[in-house]
């Protein structure tokens, strides 16, 4: 068994750290003026102009059963779409807001057809539920605001009352985590701290202002074992590192223990669908990291935006396939695995992985090594080797390498793979140890 011992969590997290691969689906107004989830604060537009999108959304070709089939083709073991983002716009039938999908064009819950199809897939269902909320009354301006450089901002702040929008959330989370089932996560975003030009009357916010404790509370008591992430500014069961690759399984700040993280990270540099968005991901960089959080000890959570017409463009789905042809040979390197033991030292260009019952070893291969594969203490811990992706024996030897390395033998504890001169057809060939 692995010897990695993670800090206690409140949720149940044990089939989240044996899934491994998740979709995060960012949906909402913003996909269409497709220019950034972010763009009514951004480009600091009314209300009034905002509310154009509203007046039009209308995703005639939504087919949730094709975004499940992609997500469990890609290799994707749950979800989590955000049911309300930054904006405010609900794509539930919230009874607590007239903002909401159902009184757009599309006229339905969106929620409800994404829960549906996803669970029949046999995908965990998750909620994004944003803590920001640009157009609610009650929420106060602050510098993430699309009205923070308005001439008469502060004025507008005066009468605004946190206290009964964090009603409004609780609410509405009641909502989620009671009309549609078993719910596995839920992904609070986010809290923020003052910024160094705020005005005196701006602050940032956190777990005060969200009423953090009752929150969580609610939503625990409706769904005891879900999983909950850290942004509401109380410490749950998810870390989510956001749009970097960490570079060592993150430790809790105070007591050094192994925490459950997660890596959020998009096709592309942007969350929401953008159509002039041009840094979309190589096929490599993809599957490695992937491979790279697992090596880890953690999760990733990649990122569609969907159109406003309710489909995955074609840059999306090229990316979902990537991963689906990936994961359909090498997907047992990535589940029910993590970072290998400490014992087991990757050579220079490798990612390593470990299934969970600590009997097999999984050698991601980034850079080839043409012909060998030295292994510095492996020597009589290895029983068999082979590639995964197809299954085919490599040969190795122990002790003397077998070649003209430096023209003399070599450490006991040395171990060398025979491997094929030319890289196998594989974005990234995986070698697969059954140890001893």
């Amino acid at each position: 068994m692995s010897s990695y011992v993670t800090r206690k969590t409140p949720g149940d997290t044990d089939w989240f750290v044996s899934d491994r691969f998740g979709m995060f689906i960012h949906w909402g107004l913003y996909s269409m003026p497709a220019r950034h989830e972010w763009i009514k604060m951004r480009e600091r537009i009314t209300d009034e102009k905002y509310n154009k999108y509203f007046k039009y959304f209308n995703p005639d070709m939504f087919d949730a059963k094709d975004w499940a089939r992609r997500a469990k083709e890609a290799g994707m073991k749950y979800a989590v779409l955000t049911t309300r983002h930054h904006e405010g716009f609900c794509m539930f039938d919230s009874k607590y807001t007239e903002y909401k999908v159902t009184n757009t064009p599309a006229g339905r819950d969106l929620v409800r057809e994404y829960v549906d199809a996803f669970r029949a897939e046999g995908l965990k269902i998750g909620f994004y539920y944003s803590l920001l909320d640009w157009y609610h009354p009650d929420y106060t301006i602050d510098h993430n605001h699309p009205r923070r450089d308005d001439p008469d901002a502060e004025q507008q702040n005066e009468g605004r009352d946190m206290h009964k929008y964090a009603e409004y959330m609780r609410n509405q989370v009641t909502e989620l985590l009671t009309n549609y089932g078993k719910i596995d996560i839920l992904w609070f975003d986010f809290s923020f701290g003052k910024a160094a030009n705020d005005k005196p009357w701006m602050q940032g916010k956190g777990k005060d202002d969200w009423e953090a404790e009752a929150l969580i509370k609610t939503a625990r008591d409706l769904q005891p074992d879900i999983i909950i992430d850290n942004r509401t500014g109380l410490e749950q069961d998810l870390w989510t590192p956001e749009q970097y690759q960490p570079q060592h399984w993150i430790k809790h700040p105070e007591t050094g223990e192994y925490v459950v993280w997660e890596a959020c990270q998009t096709f592309s540099g942007s969350w929401g669908y953008h159509r002039d968005e041009s840094t979309w991901k190589s096929p490599e960089m993809l599957i490695q990291m992937l491979i790279n959080t697992v090596s880890l000890g953690g999760n990733l959570l990649m990122n569609v935006g969907p159109t406003s017409r309710g489909y995955f463009d074609k840059r999306a789905c090229d990316a979902l396939e990537v991963y689906a042809e990936w994961m359909k040979y090498n997907s047992r390197s990535i589940y029910n695995c993590t970072m290998a033991e400490p014992e087991f030292k990757a050579p220079f260009g490798c990612r390593l992985t470990q299934s969970r019952d600590g009997s097999r070893l999984y050698i991601h291969l980034f850079d080839y090594p043409y012909k060998f594969l030295e292994l510095e203490g492996f020597a009589g811990k290895v029983d068999y080797a082979q590639f995964l992706h197809d299954g085919s024996e490599l040969l190795f030897r122990e002790g003397d390498p077998g070649h003209f390395s430096e023209g003399q033998s070599r450490s006991g504890e040395l171990l060398v793979i025979n491997l094929p001169e030319v890289k196998p057809d594989v974005i990234v060939p995986v070698i697969e140890l059954m140890l001893k």
